[in-house]
């Protein structure tokens, strides 16, 4: 099984933390879409076997027409053998989630949204230069439960500055009441480059507190799993059966394929990732070539990512896995390190290996990296 994303390189407007590649100059949607589905032609011999997930993400996928979408999904049914039980998520925001539009992506095949909530909170909405409002951020559950979709994910920002606990609270148990099966929860992040790393630097915006971050974490984590909600990745939360297929065989090693500017493919050997600029992309295109650049994945790189991925999910990482893959010297290494973690109750022993306890899953990062092998190691 294998999965495809397509990167929609469109905004109606800049969110002040967001890093990802995106322009708000619409007028080349059109343009983009024809792009894209020549790109689809040109790489429909990247992946073999069937495809079990189709992700629209971005950007904003919502801002595409109809049309656009099915023209999109057409193609690649044309061009890739689809599962019967095909997982196609479509992101949308919430000013775009119309009870028509629910209702058109429905009929073209979507079977899942991830809705981009973020907040219920006025303020924390225009904190972040969101283009919804929470009126429409309610609308859209309800339009999109209306039109018949059941498999649905939303997404909460958690640590700007002026989120408090009792607002963090409402938003998830709002979403709770929803009955909506999936929350994906991510911390704020400062990344260069961006207009809040800007005003940060300029002191004309307030920095993020890491405590502060660190205590919503905790209570989201407590509040879902009190509601017996799997924490199954370190930003991700489902209720059974619900996981989202897509992003989890991403973080488990299934061969992926990425279309559109930006996106990056993975297919166990190498990995690529297209040009970062909407017009080089298009004019490849043109030229009947995709812009890509390559990594050749060697042992060293895919024990670091193994490591730094299987952390941020409850299941772990698995000693039988790390010495069948990578062999005995990494096998050695894990379980030299994981003594100290053990001792310092930041990962308990599963029946695979360790997965990293409650208290420490805020810090996944950070404890990955110290499993690390140095590519200078003997």
């Amino acid at each position: 099984m294998s999965g495809i994303y397509i990167h929609i390189p469109f905004c109606k407007k800049a969110c002040h933390y967001c890093n990802f590649h995106f322009s708000t100059q619409t007028q080349y949607v059109n343009e983009f879409t024809a792009a894209l589905l020549k790109e689809i032609e040109l790489q429909q011999n990247y992946l073999t076997g069937k495809i079990e997930t189709l992700y629209f993400g971005g950007g904003t996928p919502s801002l595409l027409s109809k049309d656009a979408i099915a023209s999109i999904y057409n193609k690649i049914k044309d061009s890739f053998d689809l599962s019967s039980e095909l997982e196609f998520t479509l992101e949308a925001n919430p000013d775009d989630l119309s009870a028509t539009q629910a209702q058109d992506w429905l009929e073209i095949g979507v079977n899942r949204l991830s809705i981009g909530i973020q907040s219920f909170q006025p303020h924390s909405l225009d904190w972040m230069n969101r283009a919804h409002s929470v009126e429409q951020a309610h609308q859209a559950i309800v339009n999109a439960k209306s039109a018949g979709f059941t498999n649905m994910s939303a997404d909460l920002i958690y640590g700007t500055p002026h989120l408090s606990d009792q607002d963090l609270a409402e938003d998830l148990a709002t979403l709770l009441n929803y009955g909506i099966p999936h929350i994906s929860c991510y911390a704020l992040t400062v990344e260069e480059k961006t207009a809040l790393h800007a005003m940060i630097q300029k002191k004309s915006m307030q920095d993020v507190d890491a405590s502060h971050q660190a205590r919503q974490f905790e209570y989201i984590v407590q509040t879902l799993n009190n509601a017996g909600w799997e924490h199954y990745e370190i930003s991700n939360f489902s209720t059974p059966n619900c996981r989202s297929k897509h992003n989890s065989n991403y973080w488990n090693g299934v061969p992926y394929l990425g279309l559109g500017p930006a996106a990056h493919s993975f297919n166990m050997h190498t990995r690529q990732w297209n040009v970062t600029n909407n017009q080089l992309y298009f004019q490849s295109i043109k030229n009947h070539t995709v812009p890509f650049e390559l990594e050749t994945l060697d042992t060293t790189t895919k024990f670091n990512e193994y490591m730094m991925i299987s952390l941020r999910q409850m299941e772990g990482f698995s000693f039988t896995k790390i010495k069948n893959e990578f062999g005995e010297k990494y096998e050695a290494h894990v379980k030299l390190i994981a003594e100290t973690f053990e001792k310092n109750k930041q990962i308990q022993k599963t029946t695979m290996g360790y997965a990293l306890t409650n208290e420490a899953k805020f810090f996944a990062d950070g404890i990955a990296s110290d499993f690390f092998w140095s590519k200078d190691q003997a």
